[in-house]
């Protein structure tokens, strides 16, 4: 089964999905945060369409691993996400994943719009490839 991995931004949520066999993460889409509600509803839609069975929050913890204001907006997201599903929910750390997956863009040739269209679900791949490795290590 799939899991989704979530950037979870006050304007934008980034998603990126992995295979079925949890191996790797691919970014998605990024959806737009009008309404909690509304982002709540095409989060669901995506789980639904792609038969995914997790949820993966990116949160962004400070550097000094404290929550912080943003990582306390994450996890009020979460519990209102929780709220409307089944579905299990998980947590990952989320530091540094901006800044590991604008690399990555900027190291593939991604520049200007495109860049700015992607960074958001780049950053969801990045917080979910960072959990599903951390699957491998368990079971290791």
């Amino acid at each position: 089964m799939r899991s989704l991995g979530l950037d979870i931004g006050d304007k934008r949520i980034g998603v990126a999905i992995s295979d079925p066999e949890e191996i790797l993460a691919s970014p998605l889409t990024t959806i737009y945060r009008d309404t909690d509600e509304n982002a709540i509803k095409a989060i669901l839609e995506l789980a639904k369409e792609k038969n995914v069975g997790k949820i993966v929050f990116g949160l962004p913890y400070s550097l000094n691993g404290s929550v912080g204001s943003q990582a306390n907006k994450v996890l009020a997201f979460m519990k209102a996400f929780s709220d409307h599903t089944d579905l299990e929910i998980l947590i990952q750390d989320e530091r540094l994943s901006t800044l590991g997956s604008q690399r990555l863009l900027a190291e593939a040739g991604t520049r200007g719009k495109e860049f700015k269209q992607k960074r958001d679900a780049a950053a969801a791949a990045f917080v979910l490839q960072g959990y599903l490795d951390s699957l491998k290590t368990i079971e290791a």
